[in-house]
């Protein structure tokens, strides 16, 4: 399945009895919120607002609500159906292939990634519509104030387009953005984030300007990689084209010098001012808690361009669990063979939705030798932004890290705290409220794999309690004649 933009995955999602058209009046402010967190904590469907307010643009929100929605927005039934394309495509990187067969695969493999490059276009429907000077107003669009102590209005779901000023290399993420009035909006580009990077590259050069496109809505696939954590110089939109399986295509912004996914909904361009900061926040954010106050750049508008009948799609983050889970736990599944690529002993991981992507990280390993499990965690904190996970948790290869009482039965029952734990530091999340300075604090690993005489174990480590599979096979075989 492959999505061309907004229309047509409400339309599947319709089809599937996953959208919900709500028609009564609702508000953007706060009200659509609580809304959605019900519904998204109970596993409900999609929302389609279309009566919000007096603005006369519907609200999507929810889209990416579960993970089977998630997984179709990617073109997949299922995401490890997605991951193991990615895991065949990393093989390409192994060294030269063997035998004519293999050379073939490998060919066509290439041709699908040298199709997966974006594609310019003369004109897009992202563009029926051109709005400029005092006819380019943000608070014309349906953009949610989503919590009470929110300092105003937040674009949640946008995709920021920007370029480095000296390489030229593009990138795309999503910063939150605060509406501060009809013509600028807080850039929440956090330290870390290649944004910032950017507009720290734009001051370094004396540049009076750094250009900055905002794409809201498109095809779902596009949307999503925005959150994804590529890697430096890997084109978010290139990476769009290899999921979908067909290029993206894009078109040239009106009054900035950048290119844009041509069946976004709806287009924001304009500029920020290198090392000009405003107030930004607060903010009730995927951490659960409010991040506060605190400098961030500003984006100048100087046009909105959309299609003749946009929809505004967006997404609410807060305690978990929210939609931003889905889209997190589509980049754990995704990235899991890159990661592979480096430690080949890991088995799978898990990011769960209380870890807050990366709060808690739980590894199993195929584990050889003494001390793996410290080289895995210590491996993981020095991967992009795995640097940021404050806890990292290694169990057994036969443990199920996706099942969170078995390995905190794991956990309990395997770790000595003097000798399985470490502390390391560096750099935290900028939301992070329990480090006691901003942008660096402590971490923690939790080693709790079986260990041996290597590792300082004198004792015998017991085997689990399993029955007998010969005892199992025998109660299988009566099991209907016991009358359970």
């Amino acid at each position: 399945m492959n999505f061309r933009d907004t229309k047509e995955f409400i339309d599947f999602l319709d089809e599937k009895g996953e959208l919900l058209r709500i028609k009564q009046k609702v508000s953007s402010e706060l009200e659509i919120t609580e809304i959605t967190d019900r519904v998204v904590k109970s596993g409900g469907p999609a929302l389609l607002f279309e009566n919000v307010d007096d603005y006369g643009i519907p609200v999507l929100i929810n889209a990416f609500g579960t993970q089977q929605r998630m997984a179709w927005a990617l073109g997949v039934e299922n995401m490890d159906d997605l991951a193991s394309r990615v895991k065949k495509l990393l093989k390409l990187t192994q060294g030269p292939p063997s035998g004519i067969l293999n050379k073939a695969r490998t060919l066509m493999d290439l041709i699908k990634i040298a199709g997966s490059q974006p594609r310019l276009v003369s004109s897009a429907p992202c563009q029926d519509v051109v709005l400029t000077g005092e006819n380019a107003d943000l608070t014309k669009l349906p953009i949610l104030k989503c919590w009470p102590m929110d300092a105003g209005r937040y674009i949640t779901l946008p995709l920021v387009v920007s370029r480095d000023p000296v390489t030229g290399t593009r990138n795309v993420g999503t910063y939150r953005m605060q509406v501060y009035d009809s013509r600028t909006a807080g850039m929440h580009w956090q330290t870390h984030k290649v944004g910032t990077h950017h507009e720290r590259e734009a001051k370094e050069k004396g540049l009076d300007r750094l250009e900055v496109a905002v794409a809201l809505g498109g095809d779902p696939t596009t949307v999503w990689t925005g959150s994804a954590p590529l890697p430096p110089g890997v084109d978010e939109f290139a990476m769009s084209g290899f999921i979908r399986e067909k290029s993206v295509d894009l078109v040239k912004c009106k009054t900035v010098d950048l290119e844009v996914p041509a069946n976004s909904e709806i287009i924001l361009e304009g500029y920020v001012i290198p090392g000009q900061l405003r107030t930004e926040g607060p903010f009730g954010d995927h951490t659960g808690y409010y991040s506060l106050a605190d400098e961030y750049p500003v984006f100048h508008l100087t046009a909105i361009t959309h299609r003749k009948y946009p929809i505004y799609q967006t997404t609410v983050v807060g305690r978990p669990v929210q939609e931003d889970f889905y889209m997190g736990k589509a980049t754990e599944r995704i990235f899991i063979p890159i990661i592979q690529m480096v430690l080949p002993e890991v088995v799978d991981m898990n990011m769960p939705a209380e870890g807050i992507f990366h709060n808690l990280v739980i590894v199993s390993i195929k584990k050889e030798y003494p001390g793996q499990a410290m080289k895995v965690m210590n491996a993981l904190w020095g991967m992009g932004l795995m640097m940021l996970a404050k806890a990292i948790v290694v169990v057994d290869h036969f443990v199920n890290v996706q099942d969170i009482s078995e390995v905190t039965w794991r956990v309990t029952n395997n770790l000595d705290a003097s000798q399985d734990i470490i502390f390391s530091t560096g750099p935290v999340d900028d939301l992070d409220h329990a480090s006691p300075t901003p942008k660096i604090g402590s971490k923690v690993g939790l080693d709790a794999t079986a260990k041996g005489p290597l590792e300082g174990r004198v004792r015998e480590w017991p085997p689990d309690i399993v029955m007998s599979e010969e005892i199992r096979s025998m109660v299988d075989s009566k099991w209907k004649s016991y009358g359970l």
